[in-house]
């Protein structure tokens, strides 16, 4: 689902970058070793330059961290191969690039130009696996049966080549033809495969929408877009590689996981409560994965269904260990113990996480510097994670503010996303008044609004306040 509005032809965005303290440059001496070391010979790897990588990504994108291949395996399965651009082969341990890189934790994006995890000439050139050039990157190698259970998995370190850069959109309508090329044309078989594993297992996606800000020639515009089936197989490869990852890692007793507390008993018995009235069926026995599975948010009472299984969840880290495993080694979401390591060029730990999975691998000590690293990690990720959260959420409110600038006082159409519990006064603390979150049909807004406000029903609601300044919007019901 996509909706778009074009903005008003100028925003300034450098306000909130200079709120978060987002870094305009990288100091000289970073700058000057990945200058170099983009313009270093390829390593001395292990050729796999002959078979024909794909990557697929945002039309825009340029930092391209994966590129794969899918084929059938002889006597039935499939053989999944995807490449993660090898940051370390640029990066050097103790330099001044991994010193700046840590500063930064990861790529954050903004409307008007990102600000990189790794300079440009890596980030965007020779790190990134663009179409047609030689490439280093950890080769992952995974084999799955017919029905998609992992059964072998290698790594390695080599020299690879695109061949296609790919965009979901293009992906998608190729797709939808018939007409996939050869290296993705396994892509929905396999994806769906997968789906159905995590599913079984207890898996939850939320088919939440996205509110983004997009170039339009001169000015900008507000989307709501929902991820498409492609978009949702590609992510499948990813989540296979990760808990590949953490398998290994688990194994070796070392490494860094990314978790998630299981979702908690009191919090699916109050969305169960919640679906009678919304609408959504949900069958006894029925895993809440199940049950949000292909629902439609354009219907009102299914988004705010979905909006309320958010809560759902909650408690997102990183968890490094050293010898004695995690006590909660699993994601909730993923319902399997899970790593990032298909995002080095935009993510920190994705780095050293791959590290030890080549060092455990191979039945080697995983290297004194990225052991040290593991501990410190967790805190400079969740610190970044929220740096990064806030940009996206500031860019979204002030574009917000700045298209409906000029239109307070006007009533528009929305539907009632969630509902604010009731408050009582007491104790020295005034009530609260009624209100809740709701989502506008058009523009793709969704803001505050007070009043009396019937969850999963549509509402005509009046604009009281856009304040570009503030980046706040607020409504109340009319």
């Amino acid at each position: 689902m996509v909706i778009r509005r074009v903005l008003a032809p100028r925003i300034d965005f450098g306000a909130l970058r200079r709120e978060l303290g987002l870094p305009e440059s990288f100091p000289a001496a970073a700058q000057r070793e990945a200058d170099a070391a983009a313009a270093a010979p390829p390593p001395a790897v292990a050729d796999r330059t002959d078979v024909p990588f794909v990557t697929v990504d945002p039309a825009t994108s340029r930092d391209l961290d994966q590129a794969m291949h899918l084929a059938r395996r002889p006597g039935g399965g499939y053989r999944v191969r995807y490449a993660i651009a090898d940051v370390l082969t640029h990066v050097r341990l103790g330099g001044d690039l991994e010193a700046e890189t840590w500063r930064r934790g990861q790529t954050v994006y903004l409307p008007d130009g990102n600000v990189p995890l790794h300079p440009h000439t890596l980030s965007e050139g020779a790190a990134s696996l663009l179409p047609d050039a030689d490439r280093a990157a950890v080769l992952w190698t995974l084999d799955l049966d017919a029905d998609g259970a992992t059964v072998a998995v290698t790594l390695e370190r080599a020299l690879v080549r695109s061949r296609a850069k790919l965009d979901y959109g293009g992906v998608q309508r190729d797709a939808d033809a018939g007409r996939l090329p050869e290296p993705i044309a396994l892509l929905p078989e396999i994806g769906a495969l997968l789906t159905a594993r995590g599913l079984s297992r207890g898996a939850i996606n939320l088919p939440l929408p996205e509110q983004d800000v997009e170039p339009d020639g001169d000015g900008w515009r507000l989307v709501l877009r929902g991820p498409g089936p492609m978009e949702e197989h590609n992510a499948q490869i990813s989540l296979l590689t990760g808990m590949a990852a953490a398998d290994i890692m688990l194994a070796g007793r070392i490494g860094l996981l990314r978790t998630m507390p299981s979702p908690r008993a009191e919090a699916v018995q109050r969305l169960r409560l919640a679906a009678g009235p919304l609408g959504v069926p949900w069958p006894d026995g029925t895993p809440v994965g199940q049950v949000l599975d292909g629902l439609d948010t354009s219907q009102p009472r299914v988004a705010a269904f979905v909006d309320q299984a958010a809560e759902l969840m909650r408690g997102a880290a990183y968890t490094a260990f050293d010898g004695e495993l995690p006590e909660q080694p699993e994601h909730g979401g993923v319902a399997a113990a899970y790593a990032h390591v298909t995002a080095p060029l935009r993510r920190l730990a994705d780095r050293y996480a791959t590290e030890v999975c080549l060092a455990l691998h191979e039945g080697r000590e995983v290297p004194e510097q990225v052991r040290a690293a593991l501990p410190k990690l967790p805190e400079v990720m969740a610190t970044t994670d929220r740096t990064a959260g806030a940009a996206s959420r500031g860019a979204v409110e002030l574009a917000e503010a700045v298209l409906l600038a000029h239109r307070v006082g006007e009533t528009f159409e929305a539907a009632v996303l969630d509902v604010d519990e009731p408050r009582p006064a007491g104790n020295g603390r005034s009530g609260r008044p009624p209100g809740g979150t709701i989502a506008l049909d058009e523009p793709p807004v969704r803001a505050r609004c007070t009043g009396e406000l019937p969850l999963g029903e549509r509402v005509r609601v009046r604009l009281t306040v856009a304040d570009p300044a503030q980046r706040r919007v607020a409504f109340e019901r009319a």
